[in-house]
């Protein structure tokens, strides 16, 4: 089981305990950045992976655990599946961080805090993500239920029941947990595995591709030349299989500099290495974050440089600097906007794991044309994220779908 099966991301206003949950569930606390652990908040996607089992003995929903041994009896327990985890911000300024996890989530955990009045502003704008996103599978988790009474409990309950009604979510699980503990996870893991099926994965004929997620440097300053290692990507396989030695092409590629004009060049190297957390690889399917060992200079790869881009054997989306796309505005906004876009208005759009600004050049009816200041792949089927900016905020406005 050396790659996990399910993508769930965690989704929520900012300091409702994301992070927390991940590391109750996983063991690994997924904010490793720098800056993340000085300020205390998610600023990078974080990913971990967990297996879940179920206690042959023990009566629902105390059967399910995330230990081999049944914390309950010291039974072994049966393996049900392997989870991965991705943690995404929940501050309002790094929006498009979730809405590129959003791409890759297969499922979701919407953490909504008891202690606080439901909804806050973030949390309306990440139901509108799920929701942009299509993500049906989702769990809320009513978190921090220790700091309130039993009755603060209940009326912060109804009113996430009255806050998700109309929504997709309408129907949703909500589940009371103690996350900085791990009370009721049991009860999470059951609904996890009763709403969250695994998806059906691609066939192994269609050439591998992947979206990059992370790209990394992992040498140490001072190593010697003969010893560096290659740049390395992180992300989710879409479809087919990539493997230990394949050709890959990286689009929409790396920034270069020509005669003080910028442009983005694709990329060519070989997989190198595979890697499922600490789980080496041959080859890797859908399901579950990669690291991919290249042989790329790792200059190119440092500080999440090739973040957005798509990489694979071949049928990879096409490269846009320019293009066309039909706007859907969100059913609930928390700003108001003008129905149409001003010339040159500069918009946030997150395509996949990339996120990118565009200006309008212009509008005719639905259609609008955009110019790309950092090019992005897309195809048809390809769902755009359109971010518009109001009293110094950029604010999630609806979706967008590119027209040829």
């Amino acid at each position: 089981m050396a790659q996990a099966e399910l993508n769930i991301g965690t989704i929520g206003h900012v300091d409702h305990g994301k992070s927390t949950l991940v590391q109750a569930l996983t063991g690994k606390f997924p904010d490793t950045h720098s800056e993340e652990l000085k300020r205390g908040i998610t600023i990078k996607l974080g990913y971990s992976e967990a297996v879940f089992y179920k206690c042959p003995s023990c009566p629902e929903p105390q059967c399910y655990s995330t230990q081999a041994k049944c914390p309950n009896c010291g039974k072994e327990g049966k393996v049900l599946r392997k989870v991965s985890f991705l943690d995404s911000p929940g501050h309002e300024t790094l929006m498009a961080t979730v809405i590129a996890a959003s791409s890759i989530m297969d499922g979701a955990l919407f953490l909504i805090a008891a202690n606080e009045e439901c909804p806050q502003p973030q949390t309306i704008e990440h139901l509108m993500i799920l929701e942009a996103a299509e993500i049906k599978n989702v769990v809320v988790v009513q978190n921090k239920v220790d700091l309130v009474s039993k009755e603060k409990g209940l009326e912060n309950y109804k009113q996430i029941k009255e806050f998700l009604k109309g929504s997709t979510l309408e129907n949703a699980p909500v589940i009371p947990l103690v996350a900085n503990v791990g009370g009721n996870l049991d009860a999470l893991i059951q609904a996890i595995e009763e709403i969250m099926p695994t998806p059906k994965r691609t066939s192994d004929e269609k050439p591998g591709k992947m979206v990059i997620a992370r790209s990394f440097d992992v040498n140490n300053p001072g190593k010697e030349t003969q010893k560096l290692a290659g740049g390395v990507l992180g992300g989710s396989v879409i479809e087919g299989v990539l493997r230990v030695g394949d050709e890959i092409t990286i689009l929409p590629g790396a920034l270069r500099v020509k005669k003080d004009k910028e442009h983005y060049q694709p990329l060519t190297t070989k997989i190198v290495s595979l890697y499922a957390e600490k789980e080496k690889l041959a080859e890797a399917r859908p399901g579950g974050l990669i690291a991919v060992g290249t042989q790329l200079d790792a200059a190119l790869t440092h500080s999440d440089s090739l973040v957005g881009n798509w990489l694979g054997k071949g049928g990879l989306p096409n490269v846009y600097s320019e293009f066309k796309m039909e706007v859907s505005q969100m059913k609930r906004l928390i700003q108001k906007f003008p129905d149409s876009f001003k010339p040159n208005e500069p918009l946030v759009l997150g395509a996949g794991t990339a996120t990118t600004v565009g200006f309008v050049v212009e509008q005719k009816k639905n259609a609008v044309k955009i110019a790309l200041k950092k090019p992005i792949c897309l195809d048809k089927s390809s769902r755009i994220a359109v971010m518009r900016r109001a009293e110094n905020r950029w604010r999630l406005y609806g979706t967008a779908k590119l027209v040829e």
